[in-house]
This record gives C-alpha cells, sequence and structure tokens, in this order.
C-alpha cells in the first residue's frame, strides 16, 4: 500500500508545478489591451439618458453604474424592502415615469435607452 501512495505523491508534486507554470502564461497573455466587447461597449445613448449622465457615448455598464450612485446618494431604496426603488423625477426621466421600479426591472428599463448602431 505505502507503494501506490508514494507514487501518488510524487505524482501530485510534479502536477502542482505543471499547474503553476500554465496559470502564469494567461495572466501575461491578459495584460495586452483588448477590444471592448459586450456590456463594455460604448453605444451612444437616447436623448433623455444623455441628460441623465451628461455623455452622449456610455456603455451598459457605466449606466447601470451612474444609476446605482444616483439612487444610493439620493437614498431612494426602500428601507424595509430594498429590491424596491422609489423614483424621483431624475429616474422618472429614465424609467418611463414610474414612480416605483424594481431591482431586477432596472436593466430592462434602460434597455430602450441604447441606440442600435447599424
Amino acid at each position: 500500500m505505502s507503494r501506490v501512495f508514494g507514487g501518488c505523491r510524487v505524482l501530485m508534486a510534479a502536477a502542482k508545478v505543471g499547474t503553476k507554470e500554465v496559470a502564469a502564461a494567461p495572466v501575461a497573455a491578459s495584460a495586452a489591451p483588448s477590444k471592448l466587447k459586450g456590456f463594455q461597449q460604448p453605444h451612444p445613448v437616447s436623448p433623455a439618458m444623455k441628460k441623465f449622465l451628461g455623455v452622449p457615448v456610455s456603455s451598459r455598464s457605466e449606466v447601470l453604474k451612474k444609476v446605482w450612485e444616483h439612487i444610493k446618494a439620493n437614498q431612494l431604496q426602500n428601507p424595509t424592502n430594498k429590491r424596491e426603488i422609489s423614483c424621483d423625477e431624475k429616474l422618472k426621466s429614465i424609467f418611463n415615469g414610474r414612480d416605483k421600479v424594481g431591482m431586477m426591472e432596472i436593466a430592462k428599463l434602460l434597455s430602450p435607452h441604447f441606440i442600435k448602431s447599424n
């Protein structure tokens, strides 16, 4: 039995050394700048969103960050039900005039504000 376990320890030690070398290669490759894709890619925004953000072009992730910054700064989240957001006039302009929105609805309500470019 000791021969079998002893062999496994040798194999496991070799595997650990091999994974460190392999893991180091992708880190160096990811340091190179790459083209932004998906939610990080900037798109032109609607006039209402432009007024809210102050910029004509933004990525979906940046818009979502700015909306949440506004919600947190103005304490618009319902303290008893954290999933519910009470809209002020600024948020109503981008959320179709709704008084309250659910946390999970925000991304869906922001979608029409991104102008599709062909």
